[in-house]
């Protein structure tokens, strides 16, 4: 079904879930409304157990919510979706399966005409944009975390989807390691264009790779803040320092604290 209402790549119109738990119903999204425009790349903040993730499996089709639409690309989102790559904090590789086999995973499960050497020829040109040529026949466990994060980035895009949800990939790496992986998500954004949702703790992460950031209420979440980002052409991460970079944390810092008032008073 085609939906009229925009040519955004990514459309939430009005979503409301709730959870059924043995103490009774769980509002976790209420009235939600947003936008991604294609190629577009948003960032999602907001107090811990607002419903991000819960967002992130409405997006995807995982979910159904109970009220409200989402579109992907104009079509209402009624179950999974092959044009979907996703990417979480935990890269969940297979142990018997070398990282370049990780990696095409998804080549042997979304219908596609490429051949085994094309499968093959289109995993090894992500490893060699993410740095890790030369470790395609590596064992998950013979590489560090950051590594494995990386191969787990090319797995969601192997299949070179059309969005790509990123549930806090970063989120369990050490500080240095998850600042090399933000200029490596900005090559790929270069190099393999695609719609972006990214679900985040980390307000620095959020405004470095993001075009947008939103900012979810407490539970249930709906739309509080939305923060634009200017684009820049090469961003380096000393652009965090800037005075703007630092108001931006600032105004998102005050919002966050918001949020986590309301939902502590609900």
């Amino acid at each position: 079904m085609k939906s009229n209402i925009g040519n955004d790549a990514i459309i939430i119109d009005k979503v409301t879930h709730t959870y059924k738990t043995d103490t009774g119903l769980l509002p976790v999204i209420k009235n939600l409304n947003m936008t991604v425009p294609k190629n577009g790349f948003t960032a999602v903040v907001g107090p811990s157990g607002c419903g991000k993730s819960t967002l992130t499996k409405l997006i995807s089709g995982l979910l159904k919510p109970d009220y409200g639409e989402v579109y992907l690309n104009g079509e209402k989102v009624i179950g999974p979706k092959s044009i979907v790559g996703m990417a979480f904090q935990n890269p969940v590789l297979l142990e018997w399966r070398s990282i370049l086999k990780n990696v095409m995973l998804p080549l042997e499960i979304v219908p596609n005409d490429l051949s085994e050497v094309d499968k093959e020829d289109r995993a090894k040109s992500l490893l060699h944009l993410v740095g890790l040529e030369g470790f395609e026949e590596k064992k998950p466990s013979e590489l560090s975390g950051g590594m494995r994060q990386r191969a787990s980035l090319c797995r969601a895009l192997v299949h070179n989807p059309e969005v790509l949800i990123l549930d806090e990939p970063f989120g369990a790496l050490d500080a240095f390691t998850r600042e090399d992986l933000w200029q490596v998500m900005h090559k790929l954004r270069r190099e393999e264009p695609f719609t972006g949702i990214l679900i985040t703790h980390d307000l620095r992460e959020s405004i470095f790779l993001a075009d947008e950031v939103v900012v979810l209420s407490g539970r249930p979440a709906t739309n509080q803040y939305s923060l634009q980002i200017p684009k820049l052409k090469n961003p380096k991460l000393d652009n965090l320092f800037s005075p703007d970079s630092i108001e931006m944390l600032k105004n998102l810092r005050k919002q966050i604290e918001i949020a986590q008032v309301q939902q502590a008073t609900n």
